[in-house]
Parts: structure tokens; sequence; C-alpha cells
């Protein structure tokens, strides 16, 4: 049982935990949410001790081992598998002390708590961690220090699970992983036998590893069984009767206000009043729920280009000479295009994002893009290299040096930089609001083209959501690579696999790519069939996808067609109930028509919307099938 009792914790004179209390069942597996600040890691660091907390107490078993990633990624001449290995201090101490150990008594105790610990098995382990966090034998024996920080995070997870804990504690561990090592590390995580702890904003892992989600928000902590569907399923309940007693309390109050009023200055009725003054002064008021500016993302449409935007025809493309990461690349890109690349890290997905980019020219073949293509490209490096004494005015006006006060203003609030926000410096801002200012930048210009490298990464949740929803609205082409598969699903519309030195469309869904991932449902042929055709087929199959593209752009169109009207009809009802609710002031369109005729119309535009409604339905299916 890990306990937190009334944990009050102050970081420059400000609370950021307040009196916060929670109960974590043994062995529960529980995910640690709340918004970009809320001080989900703050709770972590009192947790394992890192800050003393101001009040309260974190109580756990006498003997129970905690584990958790430190801060720093570890370095040096030491192998991964090394690194991992060592990470079983008990053992790593024991086998030593097998080594020198010459009292025959202590070393028979010495071996039988390493068979109790299983220690001989423990290098069989670690590979199997490694390799499922993307290791290969070879990576496993090279030196931490000929790897990027990523790759040394995840040395640093696979010592974590390595471990095992009797308490685990995860801050975002798929950070820096691909789909396929994050989908293994769910699957280890399912499994794991102890207590687990994990800060994540990814969807999918909360719904698929934790059965509880502890909830920080204003300081406070809130225990929800369940996994992250069902603690939203909750909290909209709670929130809509949180919203009708704060109506109720303001009705009241309300009424109180209006009693106090008309009856202080009756001596008959004074002290009456004076009492239900005193019941409003001891109201507690029930706070609403404000706009959240952290959400704002709305990205400018852009001009209309005729496609295709972009085609690469044989292209190979790389970093060094005669040593192309990607070969053989025949691709088109149009304006309507929303393609997630799949892939492990390492195969040239971001390689091929940068040459769509115009940051890389083909070593071979061709590339044309539309001459007036804009491509706005997203990185984490862009996050990370803001200025930290700059403003997000100043960078923006820097990039927009040619544009009016007004427009660079107006670019900012699209991303909920308004007011103080757009003036605070960029080194104290969140990763979140970061990321937000890097996607307001690259997007100044109305770009035809969005690639987004990992733009969640420091995102919460209900900004994954805002982000997903700006991608859907926005009218130009996105290229995608993520490892949220819930992202990936929401806006890509079709998919490219980045695999054996190529990218091909992948002629399936995202479950699909999983099921391959997993080795699941795999027909008796071969599996990655649908990645890679047989060359005899391929000329057929790509008229068949050419084929089935242009149904899919026909079928879109007919239900932005359909959505559209909807639309146009829904607009017309509310005129008229407005007209119906205040014949007084009606609409400026309706001036001078009776109510008789009002409601006619509005009958009449019932039935419009019935079976506008039911064309939009017939339309989604057509689309989806």
């Amino acid at each position: 049982m890990l306990t937190i009792q009334g944990l009050t914790v102050r970081l420059g004179g400000r609370d950021i935990i307040e009196r916060a209390s929670a109960a974590i069942p043994p062995r529960a597996k529980v995910g640690l949410i709340g918004r970009n600040g809320a001080g989900k890691s703050t709770l972590v660091k009192a947790i394992i001790g890192a800050i003393e907390p101001d009040e309260g107490e974190v109580d756990m078993p006498r003997r129970a081992r905690l584990g958790y990633i430190a801060q720093e990624a570890p370095s040096g001449e030491q192998t991964p598998f090394e690194a991992v290995l060592a990470a079983d201090v008990e053992r790593t101490q024991l086998l030593e002390e097998a080594e020198t150990c010459t009292d025959p008594d202590r070393l028979g105790d010495v071996h039988d708590r390493l068979l109790a610990i299983d220690a001989y098995s423990a290098p069989a382990r670690a590979a199997r961690i490694l390799i499922g966090l993307g290791f290969d034998e070879e990576m496993q024996a090279r030196p931490l220090d000929s790897f990027s920080g990523g790759w040394k995070m995840r040395v640093a997870l696979a010592s974590l699970l390595f471990s095992a804990p009797d308490v685990m504690l995860l801050d975002e561990p798929s950070n820096h992983l691909d789909l396929e090592a994050t989908l293994w590390l769910e699957n280890f995580l399912k499994s794991y036998p102890s207590t687990l702890l994990v800060i994540s904003h990814e969807r999918d892992l909360l719904n698929n590893v934790v059965d509880h989600i502890l909830h920080l928000q204003g300081g406070k902590l809130t225990l929800y069984p369940g996994d992250y569907d069902s603690f939203e399923r909750q909290r909209a309940e709670r929130l809509t009767q949180l919203a009708a007693a704060r109506a109720s309390q303001e009705a009241r109050a309300a009424k109180l206000r209006d009693y106090v009023a008309r009856n202080s200055a009756r001596a008959s009725t004074a002290k009456q009043a004076q009492s239900r003054a005193k019941m409003l002064a001891k109201m507690q008021p029930i706070a609403a729920q404000l706009e959240d500016p952290t959400l704002s993302f709305d990205f400018p449409d852009p001009e209309e280009l005729r496609p295709p935007l972009i085609t690469l025809d044989l292209a190979s493309v790389g970093y060094a000479e005669e040593k192309p990461i990607l070969q053989r690349l025949n691709l088109r890109i149009d304006p309507d295009d929303r393609i997630a690349l799949l892939g492990r890290n390492g195969n040239g997905k971001t390689t091929l994002a940068r040459l769509l980019a115009a940051q890389l020219t083909p070593m071979a073949g061709d590339m044309n893009a539309s001459g007036k293509l804009n491509v706005g490209y997203f990185t984490q490096y862009q996050v990370e290299e803001l200025a930290g004494a700059s403003t997000p005015l100043e960078l923006m006006t820097r990039a927009m040096k040619d544009k009016a006060p007004t427009a660079v203003r107006s670019q900012l609030g699209r991303f909920g930089f308004v007011g103080h926000h757009a003036t605070a410096a960029v080194g104290t801002l969140s990763g979140g609001e970061r990321a937000r200012l890097a996607l307001a930048l690259v997007t100044r210009d109305a770009p035809h083209l969005l690639v987004l490298d990992e733009p969640t990464n420091h995102l919460d949740i209900d900004a994954r959501e805002a982000l997903v929803q700006a991608l859907n609205d926005y009218k130009g082409a996105v290229i995608l690579i993520s490892h949220d598969r819930h992202m990936v699903e929401m806006t890509a519309d079709r998919l490219v696999l980045v695999d054996s030195g190529t990218a091909k469309d992948y002629n399936g869904s995202v479950e699909d790519y999983i099921d391959f991932i997993l080795g699941r449902n795999q027909p008796k042929e071969a599996s990655s069939s649908s990645a890679a055709p047989k060359a005899g087929n391929a000329k057929n199959d790509r008229k068949a996808n050419a084929m089935a593209r242009e149904a899919y752009k026909a079928l879109n169109k007919k239900l932005a067609e359909t959505e559209k009207a909807v639309a146009k009809i829904e607009a017309k009802i509310k005129a008229i109930d407005e007209a119906l609710a205040n014949p007084a002031a009606p609409p400026k369109e309706l001036a001078g028509v009776n109510m008789g005729e009002l409601a006619r119309r509005r009958a009449g535009l019932e039935d419009e919307l019935a079976a506008a409604e039911e064309a939009w339905m017939e339309a989604s299916a057509a689309l989806e099938g």
C-alpha cells in the first residue's frame, strides 16, 4: 500500500500540491494524469524523497523497494547489456561476494540467495528486455557513449524494468520509444506483478495497462477505478453534477441577495435579512470550468494548389555520399492527404520527413514539388532550441518581420498566446507551451503541407485531443510521425511503412499494423505482403490503390457536402428559434415574418434536416467501408 496523506508542496511561494491524499492499493497499476504544470513530476519527486514536502507524508511498507528512472541518462564505456545487469544491485554484490568469500557457511547462504532471486537467468532476462526496447545483439554490445540521448534513456528504462522494484514509478516512459517498443512495454507492464505508478499522456497505454487513474488537479488528488476511458466518463458525470450544483447555488444566492436588499431597512425584517446576509457570506462558491488557453490550436488555411504537391520517382536520400538511407521511393502527396509514417526508430522516418520538407535533396531519382509549395516542418529540436530569454511576441515578430503587429498577434492568438501569455519569457513556459509556440512559428505562413515529427511529446491528453481536432480542421496536407496510436487513428487516412530501406503504402489499418508487429491474426502467406507486394503485381496494385484513393476522395467530398448542408439547415432553424423566442427583435432575415409562418418554415426545415442527416450517415458509412 502506497499512502499519500495531507501532502503539501510549495515551490516559489506557490502551492503546487495542497493537502493531497490518496491510498494506492497493493499491486495496483495506476495512471497519474493531470494538465501540464499540474504538479505530477513534483508529486513523484515527493514520493521518492527527492524533495521534502512542506506538510503531510508518503508512507510505504518498510521493506518495499522503490524504483524510478534517474534524471541523467547513463553514459560511459559500459554497454547497455552491462548497464542493465548492474541495475540489480543485490545480484551484483552477491556475485562479487561469491568470488571472494572464504567462509563455507556464508558462501552457502550466498548461493542460496542467488538461486532465490533467479540470478543465473538474469542475462537472458536482460537481453529480452533490451530486445523488446529495440536493441539488437550488436547494439547491446556497443558502448553507451555511442548512442543518442533517446537511446540512452531506453537503457535507463530497461535497467528499471530489470530491477523489478516493489513500487515502480515511470514518468512518460514512451516518450523516447517508437510504436513497436511502446507495444512491447505495454505487454510487459500489463503482466508486472507489483505496484505501478505511471505518468503518461498516451491514451492507449492508459487504457491497456492501468486499473486506476490518479487525477491531479488544483493541487488535489482523486483516485478513480478503471482505465482512462472509464475516468473520462466519470469525470464528465462529475463536471455535469458540479455545473448543476453551481447553477443551483447561484439561484439560491440571488434569492438571498434580493431578500437582503429588500428587507434590510425595515425594522420588522432586519434580523431575518441580517441572518440571510450571514448565510450568503458563508456560502462557498463552486468554481466554474474556465476556458484553458493551453488547449488552443488553430492552423491557418493555405491557398489552394493543384495536385500533386510532391512526387517522388525512384528517389534515394541519405546523409553520406553513396550511402542512402532510403531508396526506390515512389510517393505522391496530394493537397488533402493525411499520411502517417510507420516503422521502427532508425528505419528512416525522419529522413523521409526531411526530404519532403526540402531539408534534404535526393541523391538519385527525382523529386518534383509545386513551385508555390510552402512546407511547415515541426521537430522536437525546435521546441528545445527556443530562446529562453525571448518572449513569444518577440520570436513571432522576428519571424514575421514583414507583417503588421495585428497579424503577429493574430497568429499567436491562434495558439493561445494572448495577453500576458504572449509576453512571458520562453524560459518560464512549460514543455507543452513551448510545443504550441513552435507550432505557431512553423505555421505562420499558412503552409500547404505540415510535416510533424513527434508533435505530442510535451502535450497532455487534453492538449493532444485539441491538436487532433485542429489537424482535422486544417485544409492542407499532413505528414505525421507519432507513436501515439490514438492520434494516428484519428487523423491519418493513409499509412506509409518505412522499412527495409524504402517506403511504401501500407494497405491496412493501424490495428492491422499492430497485429502484424505482435504476430496476431497473420495469414498463412508472408505477413509482410501488404507492405511489400510481389513485383509481378506491383503495377496492378498501384492502379488499384489509385482507384481506391479516387473513390475515397469522392466519398470524402460527398461527406463534406452533406456536413455543410446539415450545418446550413441547423443555422436556419436556430434563427427561427431566436425569432420565436424574441418576436420584438428577430434576426434581420426574418423581420416581418409572422409567428404562423415561422412555425410552418421550421416544420419544413425539420424534414430537410432529417433527410440531410440521413444522407450524411450514408456518406459516413460508405467512407468507413
